[in-house]
């Protein structure tokens, strides 16, 4: 399945969703689709990689198992993170009037599908 279309499904699927991008261990943006600017979306996956990388730092630290998601909540926004494999995380950006948990379990679908295609 084209990435294209699997996250602009997300997009629709999830009211309030804001964007969606698939990142790659550097940073870089492997295909996104977004509500808000390109370039916004871009700076906001690369950074949340950095958190992501920090959280497997730690579990591994602790023998904690692998990192499944990350639910960020800010004062008006929420980021779920999720990684793909050791290499591609999918970042989702959400509004506030977003509701977090369906967000999650529809981006947990999505994630599904996407590492296959990285397998």
């Amino acid at each position: 399945m084209p990435f294209k279309a699997l996250l602009n499904r997300l997009l629709e699927d999830i009211p309030g969703a804001l964007g969606a991008i698939i990142i790659d261990w550097e940073g870089e943006a492997v295909d996104q689709v977004a509500r808000i600017e390109e370039y916004d979306i871009k700076v906001l996956g690369a950074h949340k990689g950095i958190i992501l990388n920090l959280l497997r730092e730690a579990l591994s630290r602790i023998d904690s198992g692998a990192l499944e998601e990350v639910l960020i909540r800010t004062g008006e926004n929420k980021t779920l993170i999720a990684p793909l494999n050791e290499d591609y995380y999918l970042v989702l950006t959400l509004g506030p009037e977003a509701i977090a948990g369906r967000a999650a379990f529809k981006m947990r679908r999505s994630v599904t599908e996407l590492r296959s295609e990285f397998d």
